[in-house]
Order: structure tokens, then sequence, then C-alpha cells
């Protein structure tokens, strides 16, 4: 197996000095997560320092530490910094290579969008992804870090909740191609405006060039602006998607099941059809971004949609499961790692389509400051709309969205998900369609995972009644 990281080229890279040779074939900056032979790299966080870690990452089979200390124990590159030598290690990667590097942002279906362009392109060539949601100052730089040199595409989540937190991720990151799934009222606490969210994803253009290509959603009100924003960085080349009548790569019509949809598009004019395997409108129009930067990159389109077949949303995101219990099955859904107005919208979308009794269980979405009654509130129209029969509500912002709805309907509130918990429990049955969706700080995985408990648990109750208070 070719060394990810030699100690000669990581000391050319970053400027340090090796106190031995050696060679790692990945990069962490977790003792407690990282591989055998991965070069472990001595952050200092806000919380906790790595190099407090680095006898725990070599006992843990690290090949090596970079670290910002001198004295330190086994093979080490030793660096003025260790942020800015993963920085190094980073842009160097991104050189060395060869690879065309795609970046994604937007307020919501990020990573839905990252993941499907690492499955259609995988199809083509060797292809990397951030993993998870490493997007962030830490994420980003680790996710160009472990890039192998033989790696065709690159593909960099990036992410932000303030101003100027993308710039120098796409500086360092250096785009070919740029895509903004959408722009919407997440993160708004910390933003004036919608228009300076919009502003801010915009950033994602300032480490390109004027060969870049810019992909963006022509359905999202802020289109023009990004455009302008695009312009004005110097990239002369738009590509935009979405039901809009002069998207590039448009919408004809869309199919859909339980399973997914089937939908019919074309590319400047030239009609594809393709099987999605993720539910939701949201999928529909992210996938069309997808294909947007597909075809951007040259790549066999055709080929590339057909494994879209495959896509699947991730576990909190999304995640579809057939919970069996001795009494039947219900279907959990689970999209309990985030929550933002958009989004909340679209999974109840999605259980607006599910079989038998649907029961929403929502926890506060945070971060959206003066704007939160008003946002909460404004999710009884999408409730209703959706014909959910059953509303379980967490936090003192979604307490009061309960306020706007029939009572007959809110099956419980509680200032927190452990309050409510014990009646969702209670109120599941056999044939039921649950969704349970939070902001990560409303902790709403607990419930998601009391219901998995219930798969063939003889815990289960025979009886449930629905909670009308809580």
């Amino acid at each position: 197996m070719t060394a990810l990281w030699t100690s000669d080229e990581a000391a050319l890279a970053t400027g340090g000095v090796n106190t031995e040779r050696w060679s790692a074939h990945g990069v962490s900056i977790d003792s407690r997560s990282l591989q055998r032979g991965d070069l472990f790299i001595a952050v200092e966080g806000p919380n906790s320092n790595g190099h407090d870690y680095i006898l725990n990452a070599l006992d843990n089979g690290a090949a090596a530490s970079m670290s910002a200390r001198k004295n330190v124990s086994g093979p080490a590159l030793i660096v003025d910094d260790t942020m800015t030598g993963m920085q190094s290690l980073a842009r160097h990667a991104r050189r060395r290579g060869g690879a065309k590097i795609i970046a994604v942002t937007g307020s919501t279906g990020k990573t839905g969008t990252k993941d499907t362009l690492k499955l259609a392109l995988g199809r083509e060539a060797e292809t990397h992804a951030t993993k998870g949601n490493l997007n962030n100052h830490w994420g980003l730089p680790l996710s160009l870090a472990r890039m192998p040199r033989t790696a065709r595409f690159g593909i960099m989540e990036m992410g932000m909740n303030s101003p100027g937190e993308i710039t120098p991720l796409s500086q360092l990151a250096e785009p070919d191609i740029a895509i903004i799934t959408n722009v919407s009222a997440v993160h708004i606490e910390f933003f004036p405006s919608e228009e300076a969210i919009a502003d801010a994803k915009a950033e994602i253009f300032s480490g390109m060039n004027a060969n870049g290509i810019a992909v963006l959603n022509r359905d999202n009100r802020h289109f023009d602006r990004l455009q302008s924003h695009a312009m004005a960085a110097g990239i002369h080349k738009i590509r935009s998607f979405g039901a809009h009548r002069d998207s590039n790569i448009r919408l004809v019509q869309a199919s859909p099941s339980d399973a997914g949809s089937r939908v019919d598009a074309e590319i400047d004019g030239v009609a594809i059809s393709y099987t999605l395997g993720a539910p939701g409108a949201h999928w529909v129009i992210n996938s069309l971004g997808a294909l947007a930067v597909i075809d951007a990159l040259g790549a066999d389109v055709a080929d590339a949609s057909q494994a879209f077949a495959d896509t699947a949303p991730a576990i909190g995101r999304g995640a579809q499961t057939r919970i069996r219990t001795a009494d039947g099955d219900f279907l959990l859904i689970d999209e309990s790692y985030n929550a933002s107005p958009a989004s909340t919208r679209a999974a109840l979308d999605v259980l607006g389509t599910c079989p038998g009794r649907r029961i929403a269980v929502l926890g506060d979405m945070l971060e959206l400051g003066d704007h939160a009654t008003e946002l909460h509130q404004a999710l009884a129209e999408h409730i209703l709309r959706n014909r959910v029969d059953l509303v379980f509500l967490a936090g003192p912002d979604m307490g009061k969205l309960a306020e706007t709805l029939d009572s007959k309907l809110v099956a419980a509130t509680g200032k927190s998900s452990d309050a409510i918990l014990p009646y969702v429990i209670d109120a599941v049955h056999s044939g039921d369609s649950i969704m349970v969706k939070g902001s990560l700080g409303s902790r709403m995985a607990p419930i998601v995972s009391a219901l998995k408990a219930l798969e063939k648990s003889n815990n289960a109750p025979d009886k449930r009644r629905t909670a009308t208070s809580g």
C-alpha cells in the first residue's frame, strides 16, 4: 500500500523537522478513533490539547505525531503550530495530485449532495470526500490532508454559522467547481438578514480562479444575488438547476414513491431520466444540483445518474427504518441530527407521503434568534398540509408552536426531549409512521434510540394511550 504521507514529504509540506523516519496511511486528530498507521496531529482545541494524547495515539497504533512540543515520545514531525501544520498538509495534498475539487455549501442539503456526488463520481474514477460533516476550520483541512494523491475528484463540504468562516476554507481548497444548494434562514441568530446569509455562502467563490464554475439553485430567491457574487469574484461560467424554466439542469417531472422518486429532467434541453433512492422533493432538487456538477466536470452524466438509485439518507438525516415489534411494525424516520425551518418543512413533506397514522416528534430549531417564535409557529401550516395525526413537541420554542395547533393534534409537550420521550413510546403502535427531528442541541436522538429499542421487544406495551400533556 502506497503511503499517504512519508516523513520527508510531510516535512517538505510543513517546514517541520522529523525526529525519525516514518510513513502514514491516514491522518487523524482524535486519538480515540484513529486507525493503525495514521499520522496523529495534536491540535489544540477550546476544551482539550491534543499534545496530552500523543502517548494514547501511539498506543493505539499511530505511525507518528505532529507536535509543536520538541520533547515528544515516538516518531514525530515537529512544527511551530499544529493547526498551521495541518493546513500546510492540506494545501500540499490539494496540489500534488491534480484532483478536481468540488466545494459544497448551502443552508440545507450539503451532506446529501456531497454523498450523492461521491456515489456517482465514484463510478467513474477514484473519489475522495469529506467524511460525515467535517466541514469547519478543523474538518476541511483534515479532509484535504486525507485525500490520496491518486484521487481524481475531491468533494469538500463547507459549513458556517457566522460571516467570514467559508473564505479561508475556500482559499485553502481552491475549488474548481462550487455548488450552493440553497440559502434559507439557518443560523439567522448570527445574521441581520437572510441576504447576509447568502453573502456568507458566496464566500465559497473566494478561492476560485477565473476558470472555475459556480453551480446555483435557480429556484432559490437569492439566485441573482449569488450569481452577482460569483461574477464579482471573476467567475463567469455559471450553471443553474431547479424547476425554474430557465435552469440549465431543469426538473421536468418527479414521480414520488415510498422508496424515492422517478425523475425526468433536461440538461440544456436534452432529456435524462433516473431513479432516486431517497424520498422527498428536496432530494429531487439536490440530485439536479449533483447532475449540474457532474455535467460541469465533463463526466458521463447518463452513467453517473444511474448511481442515484443507491442514494439513501444518512442516520439522523432522514434515514428510514422499519421497526418490527411483537405487535407489528411501524416506520421510523430519523431526522434527529439537526433542524432548520427549511429542513423541517422538507421532513414534514416526506412524512406526509407515508402510510398509516402520521406522528411528528419535533424539538426546538436553534440559532434562530429573534425570529424563533415566528419560524416555529410557521410550521403549523406544513403540519396541517401533510395531514399529520399527532404531534409531540419538545422545548420552549416548540411550545410556542403548540399554542397555534388544535389541542387534539398536540399529544404532548415538554421542556426537553426527556420529558416527552415516555409519551412518544406509549403512543406509537403498529402501522404508524413517526418522524423525529430537532437541532442537535435539542437532543432528539435518545427518542430515536428508544423507538429502535422497541424492535421485537417484550417491553413494548400491549395497550397504548395517547398522551395529552407533558
